[in-house]
C-alpha cells in the first residue's frame, strides 16, 4: 500500500483495495469475506476456517476484523436440547458501500480542518515575521 495520499492517487485502485484502505482489512480479512459471499448460507467459524485453509483462531480473529467494520452479520443458533452456536453472512453491499461513503466524508471533513488550521498557523507566522514598512 501508498504510503503517501499522492502515491496512493497514482496507484490503480480496486473495490479490494477499498477494504485495505478504509478499513485497514487484511488479505485473509478479504479472503473470509469473499467465502462468505460466495456461500448460499450462513458459515460457522470452521466452515470459515476450513474453506480458507486456516486455523480456527486464525479465522475467528479475521471474522472479529469483519464484525467490527460492518462487513458481516452474525446470528446465534440455538439446539433444541440447549446451548448454541453462532453463524455469519455478509451485510447487505449497499449498507456497506454506505458506511464507506460516511467514512469517507468523515476523512474529507477532518482534512479540511487540518488544511485550514495549517493555513492559519503559518498564515500568521508569515505576518509576524514581516518586516514593517518604514
Amino acid at each position: 500500500m501508498a504510503n503517501s495520499m499522492a502515491e496512493q492517487l497514482q496507484q490503480d485502485m480496486e473495490c479490494e483495495g477499498l477494504l485495505e484502505c478504509i478499513h485497514g482489512l487484511k488479505q485473509l480479512d478479504k479472503d473470509c469475506f469473499r467465502v462468505m459471499v460466495e456461500s448460499e448460507e450462513a458459515l460457522t467459524i470452521d466452515e470459515v476456517a476450513e474453506q480458507v485453509d486456516r486455523e480456527r483462531s486464525t479465522a475467528y480473529r479475521s471474522i472479529q476484523r469483519l464484525l467490527k467494520s460492518g462487513f458481516i452479520q452474525k446470528e446465534q443458533i440455538n439446539y433444541e436440547q440447549g446451548g448454541y452456536y453462532h453463524v455469519y453472512y455478509p451485510t447487505d453491499p449497499t449498507q456497506i458501500a454506505n458506511d464507506m461513503q460516511r467514512k469517507l466524508n468523515d476523512w474529507y471533513a477532518k482534512m479540511g480542518q487540518l488544511i485550514q488550521e495549517f493555513e492559519d498557523k503559518y498564515e500568521h507566522a508569515e505576518a509576524d515575521t514581516e518586516i514593517p514598512a518604514q
